[in-house]
């Protein structure tokens, strides 16, 4: 149900749909963490406008999780696939309706939480069973040259603040505003996206 919910997807739709997703993930588990999948990416959003995000990274923060349920695999299998990762696949589902602030910090995050462990040696440490189980997946640890390129890139500074709100936002009973209180921004942002493309 949930990947179909993500499947031929309009500009008139995609926030709609969305929504909807919201509803089913909030009762869905989250690789054995203490929230919902739901949960989570309210709380990231909600760390994200907390700090003073803009809107773009806000959203990102809120959605950077949506990957998992376009070809979803109980199994986590798709990690293991550069293309298919749940990283790599929101972004590419959400890349026609939104800008490249919000899409390319989703792309980044699974790489972003590689390349701390590579720069911050105790940032191991604060991640979650799930999170270094899902990194072991995701490629591993980055080594010095894949680090370096990283940092160089556009986004890195928004990919690697988004990755810090996802790792927060963990925290089972946190108070989080509804998916409704963010749907106005994710309206904006697909009527710029749109505007800036015509």
């Amino acid at each position: 149900m949930s990947k179909a919910l993500l499947a031929d997807l309009t500009a008139e739709t995609i926030v709609d749909r969305i929504e909807a997703l919201f509803e089913v993930i909030m009762a869905s588990s989250y690789l054995g963490e203490p929230v919902t999948v739901g949960e989570h990416m309210l709380q990231a959003a909600a760390c994200a406008r907390r700090d003073g995000a803009g809107d773009a990274l806000i959203a990102a923060a809120l959605l950077h999780d949506v990957g998992y349920y376009v070809d979803p695999d109980p199994d986590n299998r798709n990690e293991l696939v550069a293309s298919k990762r749940h990283d790599r696949a929101g972004a590419r589902a959400l890349a026609p309706f939104f800008p490249e602030a919000v899409t390319e910090p989703i792309r980044l995050h699974a790489d972003a939480k590689r390349y701390l462990c590579a720069v911050e040696p105790d940032y191991r440490d604060k991640l979650s069973d799930a999170s270094i189980h899902t990194m072991a997946l995701q490629g591993g640890i980055m080594d010095s040259e894949e680090a370096d390129a990283f940092a160089r890139g556009a986004f890195c500074e928004a990919a690697v603040a988004m990755r810090r709100w996802d790792d927060e936002g963990k925290v089972a009973g946190a108070d989080v505003p509804p998916f409704g209180d963010f749907r106005p921004m994710l309206e904006r942002l697909v009527k710029q996206a749109g505007t800036a493309r015509n």
